[in-house]
């Protein structure tokens, strides 16, 4: 029970630490998909003809410029893109592989399932390791 409890102390720890050290790379993102949005409908907003200047100029707007709508659904500065940022900055945090630092070596299980080994338990000599995730449908 108590050895239960101090594993669950240390993971609280360890995401709370994460928290602090990724917050302000969070807010940084948050600010710069304010910004891109801020200067995208601005830069639709200002470059829009009037009806009067389309109607004198005979021409209209190109025809893969799709109309000027600013919605949720348009914009990258939602609740749904922030989240997605999150996530994503916390899983590139606790990833395991990390450049310049030494590959992970996970425990791996032979197809016959009876003996576990690590993938660095394959290497032969100075050859290089290759693992082939791919799929022959």
């Amino acid at each position: 029970m108590l050895h239960s409890l101090g594993a669950h102390t240390l993971q609280l720890l360890t995401q709370a630490a994460a928290c602090i050290l990724l917050f302000p790379r969070f807010l940084l993102t948050a600010v710069m998909l304010w910004l891109l949005d801020f200067l995208c409908i601005r830069k639709k907003m200002l470059t829009m003809p009037t009806a009067e200047e389309a109607a004198g100029a005979g021409e209209g707007p190109p025809p893969d410029d799709p109309p000027v709508c600013v919605s949720d659904s348009n914009r990258m500065f939602t609740l749904e893109s922030l989240k997605a940022v999150w996530h994503g900055q916390k899983l590139d945090f606790f990833k395991s592989a990390h450049v310049g630092s030494p590959a992970p070596n996970p425990e791996v299980i032979q197809l016959d399932g009876q003996k576990r080994l690590r993938i660095l338990d394959f290497a032969r000599g100075k050859r290089p390791l290759i693992l082939n995730f791919g799929s022959c449908t």
